[in-house]
């Protein structure tokens, strides 16, 4: 996700520093900035001058001191809170006095994020959509100590990226994947319980609730490792049953089979298209 955050900013006209942990991810992110340009250019979505002005704005490094000067940094890692917490830590040195700090955290806490760092009422949560160049949509969470002053900063980014904030207070998953995230777990227990199968989960939500996609498709794109993560989240935060991971989605995750990104989830995107893995679908088979 850092990667389509840093192509939205640098095509709203902000000056970008992407860092990545090594001189060969970063290198990977900006050539994957570049490909999805390229084909917004050949479909006529923007035009090659505004292509190359954007593209003199963004610029790599694995150097996590670069990008201290910066006035806003949005950290967007995994969902691992030890790994964003890292981060900030690393950062801390290299802030300059002014810098908002925030995180595309998906589902954890921003006021405990925000008691590491030096500057919790410069601190907040800037939560991307995926795929960011496309959804309009972020969440702006406020942590305890948030000023009204970050805030009103934020909103500004927001306008300037052509965005459209929504409010969440600092609850586990906040208000999207509050209610997203739940839905997906239950769809895999409906084919953990033998209810439906995969193909006719996914097509029920697509034709029946009009869903651009099915959940268990929906949890391939987003990764079930974070669906996972999210949920084991609001199963602590709020230490309700109702949030209890199904034991499939565990084990898929066991597996490594974590959905697009590692080539196989619910679906398969390694071999012939549409192979699915039923046969780990069903209660007791």
């Amino acid at each position: 996700m850092g990667t389509g955050i840093a192509q939205v900013a640098a095509y709203s006209g902000f000056e970008v520093t992407l860092c990545d942990v090594s001189a060969d991810q970063v290198s990977r992110a900006v050539a994957n900035i570049h490909a999805a340009t390229e084909r917004q250019v050949a479909k006529g979505a923007i035009s090659t001058i505004a292509q190359e002005a954007a593209l003199t704005r963004l610029r790599g490094t694995p150097d996590i001191a670069d990008v201290g000067a910066c006035d806003l940094i949005i950290e967007a890692a995994t969902e691992n809170e030890a790994i964003k917490v890292d981060i900030l830590i690393a950062v801390h040195p290299h802030l300059a006095p002014h810098t908002i700090l925030t995180s595309n955290t998906s589902s954890l806490s921003i006021t405990r994020l925000a008691a590491h760092t030096d500057r919790p009422e410069k601190f907040m949560g800037f939560h991307f959509m995926n795929p960011v160049p496309s959804m309009p949509l972020v969440e702006l969470i406020e942590g305890i100590a948030t000023s009204q002053e970050t805030y009103a900063s934020i909103i500004d980014t927001v306008r300037r990226l052509g965005k459209t904030g929504v409010k969440s207070e600092d609850y586990p998953a906040f208000m999207v994947n509050r209610i997203l995230i739940p839905m997906i777990n239950e769809a895999v227990f409906a084919l953990f319980e033998g209810v439906g199968t995969i193909d006719d989960i996914d097509a029920a939500l697509k034709l029946g609730a009009a869903h651009p996609m099915g959940p268990l498709k929906l949890a391939d794109f987003i990764g079930l490792d974070t669906c996972l993560a999210i949920m084991n989240t609001l199963y602590t935060g709020f230490a309700d049953p109702k949030y209890r991971p199904c034991p499939l989605l565990v084990k898929y995750v066991e597996a490594g089979w974590l959905g697009r990104k590692s080539g196989r989830g619910f679906h398969d995107y390694q071999g012939k298209a549409g192979t699915k893995h039923q046969w780990l679908g069903f209660a007791g088979s």
